[in-house]
């Protein structure tokens, strides 16, 4: 190549790089240090967390991310759900706002990214555009969402999809929804007056661990979800006869506890039976009395069934209550299914995913389209406007556990993705 082919070349890169600025990019030790810090709220020693929502570890973290929402220039308030809402206006205040966030209460000996991850990004992403001092046209909203462990609380609230029934349900916390909801400066009776109307925001964006081992596996940097499952959760109750173990001839027991016994083992084999990437599981169980020279005379368990298609579970559903019911004739004990919660499949939306991508191939950054399995808050937004998510490879496809973990690096892509696709999608969304 000749010199003046040369300096052609080196003009067309020029030009190409003023075309394509450099993205904006998050600040990696401020956002390490503030995970860092919250994993002291609620800490195990095995280096995990218990953070229960409603919990003195959940308000202890609480206060400590309204802080860092003041110092990124956020205005933040706790609606009557008991969400944490960090408000900073836009230039045209006729629009929606642009909402994203997560959560920061934890399953029991939990890990430190299963939402603190969602949480801490978006008060950097928002710390970022004001030290940038970047005028965004829509109004934005740092979302730190209520008991979102156990079961979607705060955002089902918003949404409209929380039934009042469920706010006598008792947390993990031993404290009802409705008197959680009041310890953290919420007001249960007035959950009429937050909910949104769909069309009232302008779109929502989630940052989460992946909870799996498909990016990992497949050195993905960045997942593109393009829809969430949907699940339905019930109590399980069989009744059978409590009597003396030693004294009970085995042809003379109503054993409550073998009734449960062959519960679980159905729900695994009907659940397998059908074509696709549908899940159940029992993952809770408590047998009365409990002794060990007692024949159990009543068993509570929990059902959960997810999976893309709604049809699919009720389905399930239908031939699993079926073979309890005949499991129950042959064991001489009744079953009763009580509904917990239903939570419908979300799909995401094509200008998010498109944003999210966009902002990964700007990056440098890898990715993939992949649906999630877990539940998340974005699915109930996904019911009041445009709704992205973007996934982190999870080291080992470990969640809810304190050997959840995510690089350093995979940590600072998400949040630089996270920060892409919102100044992204202030642009595009209508």
């Amino acid at each position: 190549m000749g010199q003046a082919d040369q300096a052609a070349a080196a003009a067309q890169e020029r030009g190409r790089q003023q075309l394509s600025p450099i993205p904006p990019t998050v600040n990696a030790e401020r956002l390490h240090g503030r995970l860092a810090a919250l994993s002291h709220c609620g800490r195990t020693a095995a280096g995990g967390v218990t953070r229960l929502a409603y919990s003195d570890a959940d308000r202890e973290a609480r206060a400590l991310v309204m802080d860092w929402m003041r110092e990124a220039g956020l205005a933040p308030s706790v609606d009557f759900a008991g969400n944490i809402i960090g408000r900073r206006a836009g230039a045209d205040a006729s629009r929606g706002p642009l909402l994203f966030g997560s959560h920061v209460d934890s399953v029991p000996d939990g890990g430190n990214y299963d939402g603190p991850l969602g949480t801490l990004a978006a008060i950097e992403t928002a710390a970022v555009i004001a030290e940038q001092g970047r005028a965004l046209r829509h109004p934005i909203e740092v979302v730190v969402w209520s008991n979102e462990e156990g079961g979607l609380f705060g955002s089902r609230a918003v949404s409209g999809q929380l039934p009042v029934r469920e706010l006598q349900n008792v947390s993990r916390s031993g404290k009802t929804v409705a008197d959680g909801i009041a310890s953290i400066g919420g007001d249960p009776a007035r959950l009429d007056e937050i909910r949104r109307d769909t069309g009232a925001i302008a779109g929502y964006l989630e940052l989460h661990i992946e909870q799996g081992a498909i990016l990992e596996q497949s050195h993905t940097d960045i997942g593109v979800v393009e829809g969430i499952v949907g699940l339905r959760e019930w109590n399980v109750t069989i009744t059978g006869a409590a009597n003396h173990g030693g004294t009970t001839p085995m042809d003379e027991r109503r054993d409550a506890l073998l009734s449960a016994a062959r519960f679980i083992e159905m729900v695994n084999r009907v659940v397998r039976s059908v074509p696709g990437h549908q899940v159940g599981t029992v993952g809770r169980i408590e047998a009365t009395p409990g002794a060990v020279n007692a024949i159990a005379g009543l068993v509570v368990c929990s059902l959960e069934l997810r999976d893309l298609d709604t049809a699919k579970i009720d389905s399930l559903f239908a031939r699993i209550r079926g073979e309890a019911r005949r499991i129950g004739e042959s064991d001489g004990t009744t079953f009763a299914f009580a509904d917990l919660m239903t939570g419908a499949p979300a799909p995401s939306d094509p200008r998010m995913r498109e944003a999210i991508a966009q902002s990964a191939d700007a990056l440098g950054l890898s990715w993939r389209a992949m649906p999630s399995g877990a539940g998340h808050d974005a699915q109930a937004m996904a019911t009041l406007g445009p709704m992205g998510m973007i996934f982190v490879p999870s080291v080992g496809g470990i969640s809810h556990s304190p050997r959840e973990y995510s690089t350093p690096e995979a940590v600072v892509n998400g949040a630089n993705v996270l920060l892409g696709a919102l100044l992204a999608a202030d642009r595009e969304l209508p």
